[in-house]
């Protein structure tokens, strides 16, 4: 049986090459930004693992506090050797219930290989469509590639597409800085015309 837990400072220095290998770089936040957030309360790593045998199996990290009662899933991955067994799905089941008290979980769907012809993409709106993550219209980059930003609803039903904008700069102004977020991260509700 799984189970979660929020992991510590060390356990985020071990699990960090995971995202390296997992994200983009230009999707990759400093190690050191996240642990000041993690200090601050603001985000968390979450280990999923194995009851019986203590072996992690997936990981999340987390920004957790929001002005507008919302988590942004940032990372979300299954670790190599528990891939296509399920896990995944499991792992996910957790994270909702941890998370059952919030007005509902954003999630960044970004894919940077242009070769890939848009496969992993397709995998991961299958996956994160399977537990009621709907698309939410915007104009989003993630270091100068697109982002499919999907919300899963849990406290009622809010149109955030207006106010989107603010709501994830209120997530990374808790990270990075403004010079940081001007480089990484580029956010518009979708009505917006230049």
């Amino acid at each position: 049986m799984l189970k979660l837990r929020k992991a510590s400072h060390r356990e985020l220095e071990r699990y960090y090459s995971l995202f390296d290998m997992d994200f983009d770089r230009r999707e990759l936040l400093p190690k050191l930004a996240i642990h000041k957030a993690m200090l601050r309360g603001d985000m968390e790593l979450l280990l999923i693992y194995d009851e019986d045998s203590e072996i992690v199996v997936a990981y999340a990290l987390s920004f957790c506090r929001s002005v507008y009662g919302y988590v942004l899933l940032k990372y979300f991955g299954v670790l190599p050797w528990f891939r296509e067994k399920g896990m995944g799905v499991q792992a996910m089941r957790l994270l909702h219930r941890y998370y059952a008290d919030r007005q509902g979980i954003l999630a960044e769907l970004t894919v940077f290989d242009p070769e890939d012809e848009g496969q992993t993409m397709k995998k991961l709106q299958k996956f994160f469509g399977r537990f009621g993550y709907e698309p939410l219209p915007c104009r989003y980059t993630i270091g100068g590639a697109p982002v499919e930003l999907r919300l899963k609803q849990i406290k009622g039903r809010t149109d955030l597409s207006p106010v989107i904008h603010r709501v994830i700069y209120d997530f990374y102004d808790r990270c990075l800085g403004p010079v940081a977020q001007e480089k990484m991260l580029d956010i518009r509700p979708a009505e917006t015309e230049e």
